[in-house]
């Protein structure tokens, strides 16, 4: 089966590691995958491990910058021919169906990764629009887009393995941090949906000797550097890091306040990696934190997301006890091949009803 993936970039975000998982685990499944996309460091490591890869713009909310990406990806479908287009969030949607050729042309196959709240009953309409299919990375997503009106079969995002290359003690080395210094880890991109602002509120309440890392950048870089320096060298602003594995055996515990999510990868790393979170409770981080693997808190609220880090950074047993659970909801959930087992009987049963 020839799957072409869609998504806007390829960089360090959680739907491009969902991409670069599937198309290095699809080969087990008989796929032969290529990945059009604005680029980035990922689409390099899939480039340079032969895999197809083809450039296309990133799609602006313009008319003329949607055009432009979907002939791209027209130009990537004549060239690749596959036989189900697999398109990563709402843009790619779009983009893909503007650029598949009306009649016989393969399905077109939507994972929904989530969109802020105010964007969801646009983002259902274009999705019932645009795809064959609707994949929710969670069930509250799911219920969400059923009620607008596009049902959709839920695929929980799973991980996918990756081995620290240095290790703890060479990582916080590297980072100056000593062993016995606890540490906090944030992966999220410096965007307003990362309310990276709660998290710096949050930490100026905690009286206790440890360090945040904040992995990621973004269009407000500049501002929460400056908010950062007001709490002197607790704070540690890493920018884009491809060392993922690396930093999660190197901390303590994730943390990621975010507005809106779909089911973020970032969290499911942290407890594969034994790491307990705090996160808050939206989209599907409530199911996969449900089993003990680290505190839930509300969107928005400095207070309590201080509450939960507090109580992990003081208590070496809490964040064992919360890395154990973690760790088996991964295995018994989350696991890579039941997700790529479950990717491939939904492409290849929509693509037996196109035929």
């Amino acid at each position: 089966m020839r799957v072409l993936h869609v998504i806007s970039e390829m960089g360090a975000g959680g739907a491009e590691t969902l991409v670069a998982g599937m198309v290095a685990h699809g080969e087990e499944y008989g796929w032969t995958s290529g990945v059009a996309s604005g680029g980035g460091f990922r689409a390099d490591a899939l480039a340079a491990a032969e895999v197809a890869t083809f450039p296309v713009p990133i799609a602006c909310r313009t008319r003329t910058g949607v055009l432009r990406a979907a002939w791209a990806v027209r130009r990537a479908l004549a060239e690749f021919r596959p036989q189900v287009v697999l398109a990563h969030n709402v843009g790619a949607s779009l983009v893909s169906r503007l650029a598949l050729v009306p009649g016989r042309r393969p399905p077109l196959v939507t994972v929904f990764h989530g969109v802020a709240d105010d964007d969801f009953r646009t983002a259902a309409r274009i999705v019932r629009r645009t795809s064959d299919r609707v994949v929710a990375v969670s069930s509250a997503t799911a219920v969400r887009l059923a009620d607008l009106g596009a049902p959709a079969v839920v695929i929980r995002n799973a991980v996918f393995p990756q081995r620290p290359v240095f290790g703890r003690a060479a990582v916080r080395a590297s980072l100056g941090v000593g062993d016995g210094t606890p540490v906090v880890l944030c992966l999220a991109r410096l965007e307003p949906q990362k309310r990276h602002d709660v998290l710096l509120d949050a930490w100026a309440r905690l009286d206790v000797d440890a360090v945040l890392w904040i992995a990621g950048d973004g269009s407000l870089r500049a501002e929460l550097e400056s908010r950062g320096e007001t709490l002197g060298g607790r704070v540690r602003f890493l920018g884009t890091r491809t060392d993922v594995p690396d930093l999660l055996a190197a901390a303590d515990v994730l943390a990621l306040t975010s507005d809106w999510e779909g089911l973020p990868l970032a969290v499911l790393e942290a407890m594969a990696a034994g790491r307990p979170v705090v996160a808050t409770d939206v989209g599907g981080v409530r199911d996969v934190l449900s089993g003990g693997a680290g505190f839930v808190v509300p969107p928005g609220d400095p207070a309590a997301v201080a509450a939960g880090l507090d109580i992990l950074l003081r208590d070496r047993s809490a964040r064992d006890f919360m890395a154990a659970e973690g760790l088996r909801t991964i295995r018994r959930e989350y696991d890579a091949h039941t997700v790529m087992k479950a990717y491939d009987e939904l492409l290849r049963t929509t693509l037996d009803g196109d035929r």
